[in-house]
């Protein structure tokens, strides 16, 4: 089992990366909704997703450069930068993906959003890997 995270270990601690980043975008998210956001107001709603995806993000940067990736990258700003670039492509990418499936081709929200998510998972690794963590 070791030799198999070993040849892995990449991708493996992505994964767990993935699961923990999840699990604190939505306690950001439902701590916005308990406290402030009122689901109905369709603003503050808002204001909850956007507030989860910007801690979700910091946290899947940080995690990602020291424990995933092991940046060494000492221009920290700019990796931010095309981090947070990466992920907002993606994010543009699951809104297209979402659009296409469940308003054009009336497929089920439900299938069409786990569709979107595999897309969106592997699309950050690659851009992570090739774009924002690249080997000098």
């Amino acid at each position: 089992m070791k030799k198999l995270y070993m040849k892995y270990k990449e991708i493996f601690d992505y994964a767990i990366v993935g699961v923990l980043t999840t699990i604190i975008g939505l306690i950001v998210y439902y701590a916005c909704i308990w406290t402030f956001a009122d689901p109905n107001n369709p603003f503050l709603l808002q204001v909850a997703n956007i507030l989860s995806w910007i801690v979700a993000v910091t946290f899947a940067y940080v995690m990602s450069r020291r424990y995933v990736f092991h940046s060494e990258n000492e221009n920290v700003v700019r990796e931010i930068v095309q981090f947070f670039i990466a992920r907002l492509a993606t994010l543009l990418l699951d809104m297209g993906i979402m659009f296409l499936l469940v308003t054009l081709l009336k497929q089920n929200a439900n299938i069409a959003k786990l569709i979107s998510q595999v897309a969106v998972i592997v699309m950050n690794y690659v851009l992570s890997k090739l774009f924002v963590f690249k080997k000098q």
